[in-house]
C-alpha cells in the first residue's frame, strides 16, 4: 500500500513539474527590434478642379480669342463665386486638327482642317460649403475636366504630428507586451533607436491624371446657360507610418 502511495506522489510530482511553466530566460541587456505602426483618418477639406475653355475652328485667330474670351469670363464667374480661392493657368495649346483619311497617305503634307485651342485653369478651394454653385457657376462657360481632394497644407502637417504620435504609441504598446512575455518590467526597457525612415511615407501624394477634356462646341459667350450645382462628396484622407525602435532591457 505504501509503494503504491510512493509511486502515485512521484507521478504526480512529474506531471506538476512537467506543466510548470519553463523558468525565463536571462535577459538582462537584451536588445530587441520592434515594427511599429500608426493611422491617422482626417476629413478632406481641400479641393482642386480644373475648369477647361476649348474652340476648334478653322480660323485659328478666331479659335483662339473665342478662348481668351471665354476663359476670361469664366474667370470672372470663378472668383465672384469663390473669391478666397487661388487660380492658376495650367496650360495654354493651339494644335491643327487634320481631315480624316480615306485614301492611303500621300508623300505631299497634310494641309490641316482647322485649329483647336484649349486653355485649363487650376482652382484651389477650402470652402467645400461652395464648391458645387462655384463648379456650376464655372460650368456655365467652361468644362470641369478633373476635381480631387485632399488635406490642406495645415491640416496635412497636423495629422503627420498625429500620425507620429500614433507610431510612438504602437511602439510602448508592444514594448509592455514583451515586457510582459518575458517577465520583465515595462520600466527596464529603453529606446535607443526609432526609426522612422523606412515608413514609405515621405512622397507625396501625386495628384490623379487629369482626363482629357470634352469638346465643347464653339458657342455664342453671350447666350451661356445655368447648370445645375453638382453634388460632391470630399471623403477622407488615412495616412500610414510604419517605423522599427530598437529597445534594450537594463
Amino acid at each position: 500500500m505504501m509503494s503504491k502511495l510512493a509511486v502515485t506522489a512521484i507521478l504526480l510530482a512529474a506531471t506538476t513539474a512537467a506543466n510548470a511553466a519553463p523558468a525565463p530566460l536571462p535577459s538582462s541587456g537584451m536588445l530587441i527590434v520592434l515594427p511599429a505602426t500608426g493611422t491617422v483618418r482626417q476629413a478632406n477639406d481641400q479641393a482642386s478642379i480644373t475648369m477647361t475653355a476649348e474652340e476648334t475652328n478653322k480660323d485659328k485667330a478666331l479659335a483662339q480669342s473665342r478662348v481668351n474670351q471665354k476663359m476670361k469670363q469664366g474667370l470672372a464667374l470663378l472668383k465672384q463665386a469663390d473669391p478666397q480661392a487661388s487660380f492658376k493657368t495650367e496650360s495654354y495649346s493651339t494644335y491643327p486638327v487634320y481631315p480624316e483619311q480615306t485614301t492611303p497617305a500621300s508623300t505631299q503634307s497634310r494641309v490641316p482642317s482647322g485649329w483647336r485651342v484649349t486653355q485649363s485653369l487650376r482652382v484651389t478651394t477650402t470652402n467645400l460649403a461652395g464648391l458645387p454653385k462655384t463648379v456650376a457657376a464655372g460650368q456655365g462657360l467652361l468644362g470641369l475636366s478633373n476635381l480631387y481632394f485632399s488635406l490642406s497644407p495645415a491640416t496635412a502637417q497636423k495629422l503627420d504630428d498625429e500620425r507620429i504620435a500614433a507610431t510612438y504609441a504602437n511602439l510602448n504598446q508592444r514594448v509592455r507586451a514583451v515586457a510582459a512575455a518575458m517577465g520583465r518590467d515595462p520600466a527596464d526597457a529603453v529606446v535607443e533607436v526609432m526609426d522612422f525612415e523606412g515608413s514609405g511615407n515621405y512622397t507625396d501624394r501625386a495628384a490623379p491624371p487629369a482626363p482629357p477634356a470634352p469638346m465643347m462646341r464653339a458657342s455664342s459667350l453671350s447666350a451661356a446657360s445655368a447648370v445645375e450645382e453638382p453634388s460632391f462628396e470630399p471623403g477622407e484622407t488615412t495616412l500610414n507610418m510604419r517605423a522599427v525602435g530598437k529597445v534594450r532591457f537594463k
